[in-house]
């Protein structure tokens, strides 16, 4: 497995609630795959995973790409996320890749797509961020 700023932090309980895995990176490229589990405790009525939580794996996913391009140096807050949900997230595994599409000094723009683990795109995101010092963000903790 490729080496992350994410392995010197825990994983949040936010995360672990979502079953974040990490599967694949590209640092130097701002891009990840993530895998997390669209449990039966997150369906609505209708059975399929509410885009709430959809929206939470893609807002961490695109947030941990800006995190792992700036090498842990720079902690991302989401600035704004739009979404569009394509088609109803069954039970069970889904995948997200996030990638960064612009740097800057202190605003980072991102995008995320998440798919079924069978395939098939379910939802899309785009977001910015904003990067502060790590060691600031996490209380004094550094990366």
């Amino acid at each position: 497995m490729v080496k992350t700023a994410l392995d010197r932090l825990a994983v949040p309980s936010g995360s672990k609630l979502l079953g974040w895995q990490m599967l694949d990176a590209r640092p130097e490229d701002g891009w990840l795959r993530l895998g997390f589990e669209g449990k039966s405790d997150f369906c609505n009525p209708a059975g399929f995973v509410h885009g709430g939580f959809l929206s939470a794996m893609l807002d961490d996913a695109m947030n941990q790409a800006a995190f792992v391009k700036a090498e842990g140096r720079a902690y991302p807050t989401t600035i704004s996320m739009t979404v569009n949900y394509l088609a109803p997230a069954k039970v069970g595994p889904v995948i997200v890749e996030a990638v960064v599409t612009m740097f800057g000094k202190t605003i980072v723009f991102v995008e995320a797509k998440l798919m079924a683990a069978a395939g098939g795109v379910l939802a899309t995101a785009t977001g910015s961020v904003r990067m502060i010092d790590t060691a600031k963000a996490l209380g004094g903790v550094p990366a």
